[in-house]
């Protein structure tokens, strides 16, 4: 059973998570806007994998026996100033999640709350790749510049993403 204290955490982060899915899909339109499908495409992704972020605090916090309050989901930005400041937001955003969830962890760890703090590990885990993801796309943006060949190479190869869940139990 969780405490009261974390089943609060858990609810907030279930909330960010949703937001970082819209968040997402926010950025997907303004590239759709922009002409860059592929680049849409990759966003897309990424809101179904926060997403399923969220559903899954959800389901373990009802797993737990706590009771999953659903708040408002604030506004994401919806405009940029270039594909580049897209993906310069997008690492922002990520290591402010990581954050997010290690203070998580912390409060599992503090509350000795062993399954909680089991659950979060394949959160932090997946926060070491979201961040070298997003790194390596900003990496990129900045060494393509205004070479808008370079840009619709790179938009070419986001098109191929595909969003996969993880297996049960992951």
């Amino acid at each position: 059973m969780l405490s009261d204290s974390m089943e609060e955490a858990l609810n907030r982060q279930i909330n960010a998570e949703f937001y970082s899915a819209y968040l997402y899909l926010s950025m997907s339109s303004y590239f759709e806007s922009s002409g860059l499908s592929g680049c849409a495409n990759w966003m897309k992704m990424q809101f179904q994998e926060e997403w399923m972020h969220g559903t899954k605090i959800y389901d373990y916090v009802v797993e737990r026996g706590g009771r999953v309050l659903l708040e408002a989901i604030e506004k994401p930005q919806s405009e940029w100033d270039s594909p580049l400041a897209v993906f310069e937001h997008v690492l922002e955003h990520e290591r402010k999640v990581t954050g997010l969830i290690n203070a998580l962890a912390d409060q599992a760890l503090d509350e000795r709350d062993h399954a909680t703090s089991i659950f979060l590990q394949w959160f932090i885990t997946e926060q070491v790749e979201e961040e070298a993801t997003a790194s390596g796309l900003v990496d990129r943006m900045k060494l393509i510049g205004g070479d808008s060949s370079a840009l619709l190479t790179l938009d070419q190869e986001l098109a191929t993403r595909v969003f996969t869940p993880p297996a049960s139990g992951a």
